[in-house]
């Protein structure tokens, strides 16, 4: 099955209805060919000390490196890439606070086989949410092509709201893009990376986001240390959960503010009122981006 892509100029609500229909979306040359460049040169020492994994799902010719916050200052210019951020929000529109998720530089080595094919949503203890109730949007950017030949995603389109018997009974198809490109997928799809035939390694920077109310994969705070996360912009920190999550979720000790406590600084938690207007606020930045 060939998967459809999007013009790197698709608004936030062209790619999440996309992504609500088919359980993905691919939006073409999102980012350049220099800001690739960076990022790789940030990245590669990491990956050349990062174990292989020892599973089916870990892969054991994949590497998977993270702490890509503190350790990757291009990263943080993709999670807050208005592309990727209006669309999550415009997903995710069902909720008061989105956060970040995981980071992490998926490498797929050659000699690698197929993944076998999962949902992401399996993470929170295999809890059964609704099948209209989304707890993440995940994105992987191209770090470098991805090909049918070296490890591109494969991905069950219209798998999200179907049970496991009969989606794996579904045509799947296989995400090939150019470098610098973004794939956007549910927490529910089903979907896996490829087998790496070729001679190089298949690189995708996995950067993923949930609900505000949930527990998230990557611990952000352990990740990024206080004294790299002090030195971040306020709405990147708000993202990593320096936030509350929803109502009365993450505060600090006598009801601070989490960004005000790592600050320094005073502030109360947010009221009922705060938090209704928040989600107003929300909504707001949703159709805003819509413009972008």
């Amino acid at each position: 099955m060939e998967l459809g892509h999007l013009p790197p100029d698709a608004d936030a609500d062209t790619v999440a209805a996309h992504l609500r229909r088919w359980g993905y979306a691919i939006v073409d040359d999102v980012v350049d060919g220099e800001t690739m460049d960076r990022l790789a040169a940030e990245v590669t020492p990491y990956v050349e000390s990062s174990a292989s994994g020892t599973d089916e799902y870990d892969g054991r010719f994949t590497r998977r490196t993270g702490a890509l916050i503190a350790r990757c200052p291009t990263v943080r210019e993709l999670v807050m890439h208005p592309v990727a951020l209006g669309t999550v929000r415009a997903f995710l529109d069902h909720v008061s606070a989105v956060q970040l998720h995981l980071t992490q530089i998926i490498t797929i080595d050659p000699g690698e086989t197929q993944q076998k094919l999962h949902r992401d949503q399996m993470a929170f203890d295999l809890f059964p949410f609704p099948p209209d109730y989304h707890v993440q949007c995940n994105t992987m950017w191209a770090l470098t092509d991805f090909t049918i030949d070296n490890g591109g995603t494969h991905v069950v389109p219209g798998s999200s709201a179907v049970a496991d018997d009969e989606a794996e009974r579904m045509e799947q198809g296989q995400v090939e893009m150019r470098r610098g490109s973004v794939l956007f997928y549910d927490g529910k799809v089903l979907h896996g990376g490829g087998a790496n035939r070729s001679a190089g390694p298949r690189q995708g920077v996995n950067l993923t986001y949930a609900v505000g109310w949930v527990r998230q994969e990557e611990n952000q705070y352990l990740a990024c240390p206080p004294e790299i996360a002090r030195t971040l912009d306020d709405d990147l920190l708000k993202l990593m959960g320096y936030q509350e999550g929803a109502f009365a979720l993450g505060y600090v000790g006598d009801q601070q503010d989490p960004l005000a406590a790592l600050r320094g600084r005073q502030h109360r938690k947010q009221s009922i009122g705060d938090f209704a207007r928040r989600r107003d606020a929300h909504a707001d930045f949703a159709a805003d981006m819509n413009d972008v």
